[in-house]
């Protein structure tokens, strides 16, 4: 009898219970210990299932080869023959992976040398595309005489508009008082949800209310939008539109806008059955922001640059390019400064130059930015953020940090500046700002989850729409 995994006669022999087999004792032991398995038959197999054999001990001869020296000087040259052997085996597999390795680490750096030369190749060509697209007006309904874009600077009959609006809209912020009626802070905290609407926007992305602030414009990821009747409770105008996702939407008086991936800008007349589009952008679209002026619009596009629209001609007037992907935007209350989100910072342009008035280093990518109707501040909340950074744009500093507490995806001052409606998936808040007191409190938090919200009349209502478009409408419950 011979040890299975020796071939020798054991001294201590044991049985395995698994496979019936033969093995020396501290063979086994020592293979039980580093495979937990029989060696035979592959089956789980511990030291309590070895059977101790009883047999006699017998002293094993010592083989013929190694009775004498010149044999055991054979034997110990045969092993150092195997042992040498066995090494320039193994040497010689070491230098075939190392030049196998070698081989792989060149290749790799070779595409990524390609790949980043074909990216750097595909934004240049973007970016030339972009020019030329404004240049001789590719991608637009309109004729391309009409779509040049002045690269030095808004046009001047545009820039007069704005000055006028900047004008108009500074001097009387300095001596406007809150209107009369308007909501407090505890009529804020008792808001309840009054209805909710289902709409068909499955993945919804933005909403905004009309000036009458009851009909609402809802866009969605799966390419479809419409408009919500808040009075009759039900859908007034389905925009049908093959553009991609829509990703932003806005209204321009009564004109509803929406912005789509495929970098379609739509028009909608107000019959919601026709439309203009506009594509100035060389990639798709990534948000919308509305002037004070009715007649004038900016989007941001995935080729790094802001674009700003005259609505009355149906065309861009001027498109500036960035360093970074731009991933939201919004107008000054005065609609001479311009805000863009990138991924590390907030970017404030005069439009009329294209300047850099101001860069807020944040330390993230800007999901979301709504000035204050007081004009000098400036709330910011970050992607997977859960507070919200408010800016002074008198001292160039962020003067606030308000923790929400979950993540915040969107943000909407009131139009008296009071009021700061966060949302997000957790649910919607609302931070009050006394300015007699300077200091935050939270009247409102409630679990209606949000992606976009927008304020009623009177800050008395707040409407939101969350991820799967359901509308919900939040107010002051009658009786």
């Amino acid at each position: 009898m011979f040890c299975a995994i020796s071939g020798e006669a054991p001294t201590i022999p044991v049985v395995s219970s698994k496979s019936g087999s033969l093995f020396e004792k501290r063979l086994i032991e020592a293979y039980i210990e580093e495979h937990g398995t029989d060696p035979v038959s592959g089956e789980d197999l511990n030291t309590a299932d070895l059977i101790e054999v009883k047999s006699s001990k017998v002293v094993r001869p010592r083989p013929p080869t190694l009775t004498s020296i010149p044999a055991l000087l054979t034997s110990f040259q045969d092993e150092w023959d195997s042992v040498m052997l066995e090494t320039h085996k193994l040497r010689s597999q070491l230098v075939q992976v190392r030049q196998e390795l070698t081989t792989a680490l060149y290749q790799n750096d070779a595409a990524a040398r390609v790949i980043a030369r074909v990216t750097k190749e595909r934004d240049e060509a973007r970016e030339a595309l972009a020019q030329l697209s404004v240049v001789t007006g590719s991608g637009s309904s309109r004729g391309p005489d009409e779509m040049e874009v002045d690269k030095d600077g808004l046009p001047n009959y545009v820039r007069d508009r704005v000055d006028e609006t900047m004008k108009q809209l500074s001097a009387s912020r300095r001596k406007r008082a809150i209107p009369q009626g308007w909501t407090d802070a505890e009529s804020v905290s008792t808001f309840q949800t009054l209805r909710t609407l289902e709409t068909p926007f499955s993945g919804a992305s933005s909403l905004d209310l009309d000036t009458t602030n009851e009909l609402a414009l809802v866009g969605g990821v799966n390419g479809s939008s419409g408009i919500y009747s808040l009075a009759q409770e039900d859908m007034a105008t389905i925009l049908n539109a093959s553009d991609g996702a829509i990703v932003d939407v806005a209204w321009a008086g009564r004109n509803a806008i929406t912005a789509s991936a495929g970098g379609v800008l739509r028009i909608w007349d107000q019959q919601g059955s026709d439309s203009t589009t506009i594509k100035a952008h060389s990639g798709g679209l990534k948000a919308l922001a509305s002037h004070p002026r009715d007649d004038l619009l900016a989007s941001v596009g995935e080729d790094k640059s802001w674009v700003v629209y005259d609505l009355e001609a149906s065309k861009p007037v001027i498109q500036a390019y960035g360093e970074d992907e731009i991933s939201t935007a919004d107008f000054h209350p005065d609609g001479h400064l311009f805000a863009t989100g990138t991924g590390n910072s907030a970017l404030i342009y005069d439009i009329r130059t294209t300047a850099i008035g101001a860069d807020f280093k944040l330390g993230g990518t800007v999901s979301s930015m709504n000035f204050s109707e007081n004009g000098f501040w400036l709330a910011i909340a970050l992607e997977g953020g859960t507070d919200v950074q408010i800016w002074d744009l008198r001292k160039m500093t962020q003067t606030k940090a308000l923790d929400i507490g979950s993540r915040v995806d969107t943000v909407k001052w009131d139009y008296t500046g009071q009021y700061l409606a966060t949302g997000g998936q957790a649910g919607i808040s609302v931070q009050a700002y006394s300015k007699s007191t300077k200091s935050w409190s939270e009247p409102l938090r409630t679990a209606v989850s949000a992606v976009s919200t927008a304020w009623g009349d009177n800050a008395a209502s707040l409407a939101a729409v969350d991820s799967q478009g359901v509308l919900t409408w939040l107010g002051i419950k009658e009786g």
